[in-house]
């Protein structure tokens, strides 16, 4: 494990070492949350090593009936589209573990209303995670622009301080509905998951907590990265 300035660093091969130790560290994490308060709260994040990482979870011992699932973002796009994280989710997870249907939480970004959409969404977060929320563990990807969620650069959503949840503008071709940095702030743990050498300028400014791109700004000292040789080239040169 490597330290840079106030987060910590893994290092692994391959973006599936990645997964697979992520997977470890997240059934851990949900195990002493339930020992220690009697539920785990998980906000997932989209992306092909995400995605590994919730079925090498699936395989886990998980005590699912305690697990509460919410997302971190989605596009807007239609229930079952390929660009919808959920469907991911589903496919990768959900169809693969006894999670209770009732503790599964889906972004409603079907409503054309997504201001309401996004209250009822932290509204949901609260009654589960507590009033303000503090989430038991956030999973978060690194954009190759340095946005993280859908908090992406020149967004007024970067601005948002009083809800945790809100709408976003239109990005890569789709509006979202996004964690807030005031609801990922409050986690109790925040999982940073980097693959790919395209990532690797970006994860260099992450490590330097550089608050001019959206990841720089997420709180670093309940964090730890994970990152495979390619993302990290920058970091071990």
């Amino acid at each position: 494990m490597t330290t840079r300035g106030p987060l910590r660093l893994e290092i692994f091969p391959d973006a599936d070492a990645v997964a697979l130790h992520a997977a470890r560290l997240v059934a851990a994490a949900a195990r002493d949350a339930v020992t220690a308060r009697g539920g785990f709260t998980l906000a997932v994040s989209g992306g092909r090593t995400p995605w590994a990482l919730l079925r090498a979870l699936a395989t886990e011992d998980v005590p699912w009936a305690a697990v509460s699932l919410f997302q971190v973002d989605e596009r807007v796009a239609p229930e079952g589209d390929p660009d919808r994280t959920w469907t991911h989710v589903r496919a990768s997870l959900l169809d693969r573990v006894p999670l209770p249907a009732a503790q599964a939480h889906p972004m409603d970004v079907c409503d054309p209303d997504l201001t309401a959409a996004a209250a009822r969404y932290a509204a949901t977060l609260a009654a589960t995670a507590g009033s303000p929320p503090a989430l038991d563990l956030v999973l978060l990807g690194l954009g190759d622009d340095g946005h993280t969620a859908s908090l992406v650069p020149g967004d007024p959503v970067l601005d948002v301080r009083d809800a945790d949840v809100a709408a976003t503008g239109s990005y890569r071709e789709h509006r979202r509905l996004t964690l807030t940095f005031p609801a990922l702030d409050r986690a109790r743990r925040v999982l940073w998951i980097v693959t790919g050498p395209e990532k690797a300028p970006m994860l260099r400014r992450l490590l330097d907590a550089d608050a001019t791109i959206p990841a720089g700004r997420v709180r670093p000292d309940r964090a730890c990265v994970l990152a495979d040789a390619a993302a990290a080239r920058d970091v071990t040169r």
